[in-house]
């Protein structure tokens, strides 16, 4: 999709259940490259194998797996640092989006605006956007801190009805 899919490259996914619902979370060679929130795991798997044509996808099988307990702990609370190394996949501008919305501390966000100017670029916070709109790694990318400039929702890959749920989450953790 981007251009830096391996070909034939094994990629292991499991499934698991939070308060976004359904979430895949796919791990490749150089770390997790996927962390989807859905329906149903079948949808999900679908969406991964959309996403990563060229790839041999395998089950996991195994919700002990470091790499999947990992994510899923994140994503109770956002506050602790994430162990597991993420594969970034995208242009170089997507990529460098994604690395700077990491910046953005849980309880926290910033507009499309704030994170172009951060990255020296403060006209491009369309683009900004549609990196976001981009973005494979739900939650651990938080693409759901960056709002309007006026502090309104805006899209959301995964529906306003997600982004909310997940701001409020990190909202309750960071009054306790």
């Amino acid at each position: 999709m981007t251009g830096n899919e391996v070909q034939d490259e094994t990629i292991t996914w499991q499934t698991g259940h939070c308060y976004l619902g359904e979430i895949l979370v796919a791990r490749a060679l150089n770390g997790v490259c996927a962390v989807l929130p859905g329906e149903s795991p079948e949808e999900l798997v679908t969406e991964l194998a959309r996403r990563f044509p060229d790839a041999i996808l395998e089950h996991a099988n195994n919700s002990r797996a470091d790499w999947f307990a990992d994510v899923m702990s994140y994503l109770i609370d956002s506050r602790k640092p994430l162990s597991v190394q993420l594969d970034l996949r995208g242009t170089d501008f997507q990529c460098r989006v994604w690395r700077a919305l990491q910046e953005i501390p849980s309880g926290c966000s910033a507009s499309y605006g704030e994170i172009a100017r951060r990255m020296g670029m403060p006209t491009a916070s369309r683009a900004v956007a549609g990196a976001c709109a981009a973005n494979p790694l739900a939650v651990v990318v938080p693409c759901h801190r960056v709002l309007h400039r006026d502090g309104s929702l805006s899209g959301y890959r995964w529906g306003i009805k997600r982004k909310q749920a997940v701001l409020s989450h990190e909202q309750g953790l960071s009054e306790r």
